[in-house]
């Protein structure tokens, strides 16, 4: 917006840029709260080259090897960044694995390269979006009516690799059984777009979007919290800050949560979505976070690892289906230390733990955060032999309670909606408001979905809706 020579100013309820990737500093240690995989780096390539820019120009981005690591209930597999060492894993998992794969990645890539161009890129207002020549030409290429965990089951047959092609969907919020083979774009993304890491984390990605929006002569009110916005016939006119501020706005766009803006800010003969609408909504993951600093190296540790040494599908169905707190939780383990010393004191090392949970849950509290934690903490005494209660110099739970209070989260979601084939496109939360005519929304919550990739995307797809309207 600031490109197209709108006079623009971001209101930010924190003290930093970041939202749900704000940074966390604590002891030496420094976190990333929120996101820690970089994938889809073509993605952040479009972004900084709309302002003549490239990633080089703010961050130095590397590819990790391995790309992550999967601990099994028989021992870990190193996820190799090579994609001939990955075909070798799986044909020594499967004979004729390399065959299959190269038949599924094929079809990835196309999802991949029509996907994001024609359905991802688009901003949801109507479904003459998706008349479209190659989108009807590919229709059954793309998928979209069979599930990824179908489409995964008729290449292979090895249950590891199965759930290693399944896991990447994660990310969108759903099931495999409930998410579109579409969705094997992400496949493509793991294995041959890679997994990378900016150097400084994560946030090294939210200062340089901060940087370049300032070059672009944006300007930003940090420790501003809105808490009521005036509207006069089908307006909104300004907004209001809980410390008496008043700013006065030609066009709105909502990068806070949809539903707290929709039922916080917005008398209700404004909203667009009812209650019954919003509780219907089937929502993706909420997290159980740790941000952990031990006074010791784990050896030999990779950056990323999945703990998938319980079943998948209890934990799944504690997700999705009874909504409850998982016996048995598979989680993420994040050690940025071992790809960036700058993130951990010398001889320490920085982790971040996620187990995912139904958002919504009930009984948020201190008791059961440390009954995962020893749960955690446990497991990777088992396969590591470290134990990281005898080293912890630092320790900081964050869950429902913590999304709810900082970010307005609502159910306290970490990721937004599920990626269903009846969450996707013009289904999703409009980016433009049905009452209000310059009222707009950015984020997870509306198109085209959770993660950073897609929330990028939504920043450029919205800006091009108010462009349209406004000029």
């Amino acid at each position: 917006m600031a490109r197209a020579g709108w006079q623009v100013t971001v209101l930010e309820k924190h003290d930093m840029p970041g939202g749900r990737a704000r940074r966390l500093v604590e002891s030496g240690f420094t976190f990333d709260m929120g996101p820690s995989f970089y994938w889809m780096p073509d993605v952040f390539d479009r972004y900084f080259a709309c302002f003549g820019k490239q990633v080089a120009d703010y961050y130095d981005l590397r590819r990790l090897d391995p790309s992550y690591r999967v601990y099994w209930s028989d021992g870990p597999m190193d996820v190799p960044a090579d994609y001939e060492a990955f075909c070798g894993m799986l044909e020594g998992l499967e004979p004729g694995a390399t065959a299959q794969l190269a038949r599924f990645l094929n079809e990835a890539e196309y999802k991949y390269r029509v996907g994001i161009d024609k359905l991802v890129f688009k901003p949801g207002q109507s479904l003459i979006e998706l008349v479209d020549a190659d989108l009807i030409r590919g229709l059954f290429r793309l998928d979209v009516f069979r599930s990824i965990k179908s489409h995964v089951a008729k290449h292979f047959r090895h249950p590891k690799i199965r759930q290693l092609l399944e896991f990447p969907v994660l990310f969108l919020g759903a099931r495999p059984e409930d998410t579109p083979a579409l969705y094997s774009l992400m496949n493509y993304a793991d294995i041959r777009l890679g997994t990378w890491y900016p150097m400084g984390g994560i946030y090294a990605v939210v200062e340089a979007m901060h940087r370049l929006a300032m070059e672009q002569g944006a300007v930003f009110r940090f420790g501003r919290n809105v808490d009521r916005v005036d509207i006069s016939g089908r307006s909104v006119k300004s907004v209001h800050t809980s410390d008496g501020e008043v700013y006065e706005a030609d066009v709105v766009i909502g990068g806070a949560d949809y539903h707290f803006i929709e039922t916080r800010l917005l008398p209700k003969q404004y909203r667009s979505y009812s209650d019954a609408w919003w509780d219907r909504r089937l929502m993706a993951p909420a997290a159980l976070l740790y941000y952990v600093g031990l006074d010791t190296r784990i050896p030999g540790i990779p950056h990323h690892s999945l703990f998938f040494d319980e079943p998948f599908d209890p934990h799944a169905r504690d997700i999705y289906v009874t909504k409850s707190w998982p016996d048995k939780p598979l989680f993420y383990l994040s050690a940025s230390s071992v790809t960036d010393p700058a993130a951990a004191p010398e001889g320490c090392e920085n982790l971040v733990f996620l187990i995912p949970l139904a958002a919504g849950l009930e009984g948020d509290s201190e008791e059961v955060r440390e009954r995962y934690f020893q749960i955690m903490a446990d497991r990777l005494q088992r396969y590591t032999g470290v134990d990281m209660r005898q080293h912890l110099v630092y320790k900081r739970s964050y869950c429902h309670s913590d999304f709810r209070h900082d970010y307005n989260a609502f159910k306290g979601n970490a990721y937004g909606l599920a990626n269903t084939l009846l969450q996707t496109a013009h289904l999703k939360p409009s980016c433009k408001s049905s009452k209000l005519d310059n009222l707009f929304y950015t984020g997870q919550l509306t198109v085209p979905g959770p993660g950073v990739p897609p929330s990028l995307i939504s920043g450029e797809v919205v800006a091009g809706q108010v462009l349209s309207r406004f000029g």
